[in-house]
Formats: structure tokens, C-alpha cells, sequence
């Protein structure tokens, strides 16, 4: 399956919506079974950075969700890579009042499933 910038866009808009109404399995729906996913946020929450598989996933984000009141994606912009079938999604991080960059990195298989995920966080801001 070969995913256009288009598909890539669409795909950011539902992820990103997904994440604004807190539903984790809209989310894991696009999540590869032996997803590996690296965070920062993970080692804080189950500690260890490196997440293997999506009930592990699924575990991990039900359990950061559970530490937080408010929660908002606002999508900055995407950079794609079709040859590597990588996109970079660069958003804003609203939670709980405070503000940060991030920059999460999705590498997907020909089937068009999230196979490799890493997050990288920018400085924290006051909103």
C-alpha cells in the first residue's frame, strides 16, 4: 500500500482528533501488534522509555491518561517521508495547563500500520 501525502495528512487529523477525545483504541486501530514505541513520558509512567507491543502500549497510555485532567493536540505541521514511509508529527502539547513542542515520529509497514514510534519533547512552557 502505497500512502500518498494525502493519506498522511488525514491520518494526522483522525490521530490527533483520536487523542483530543482521549480514545486510546481509535488510536491503537492504526497500531501495528508488535509496535515498538519509545517516550520519555514512558519511562515516567511505567519505567521504561521503550514500550513492546500494543497491549503494552494500550496499558501505558490508559495508565498516563489516568495522571491527567486536560488534554490537547493542536498538529503544527507534517513532515513525510514516502521512501521511508515515516512521517514526523510536529503539535503542540496542552496538558494540564502547561504547554510544550513535540515532534512524534511514526514509521509505518506496507500494510500502512504503525510499526515504529519515538517521541521526542520540547521545554515546557507556561500556557
Amino acid at each position: 500500500m502505497a500512502m500518498t501525502r494525502e493519506d498522511v495528512e488525514a491520518f494526522v487529523v483522525r490521530w490527533a482528533q483520536a487523542w483530543n477525545d482521549r480514545s486510546v483504541e481509535t488510536v491503537l486501530d492504526h497500531f501495528h501488534e508488535d509496535i515498538v514505541f519509545t517516550s520519555p513520558t514512558a519511562l515516567a509512567v511505567v519505567g521504561s522509555a521503550t514500550v513492546r507491543g500494543k497491549a503494552a502500549l494500550r496499558a501505558y497510555w490508559l495508565a498516563a491518561l489516568r495522571q491527567i485532567g486536560s488534554l490537547r493536540f493542536s498538529v503544527d505541521h507534517v513532515l513525510w517521508d514516502p521512501i521511508r514511509r515515516e512521517v514526523a508529527i510536529i503539535y503542540t502539547l496542552k496538558v494540564d495547563g502547561h504547554t510544550k513542542s513535540v515532534s512524534e515520529n511514526l514509521r509505518f509497514n506496507e500494510s500502512g500500520q504503525v510499526v515504529g514510534a519515538e517521541v521526542f519533547h520540547g521545554v515546557l512552557r507556561q500556557a
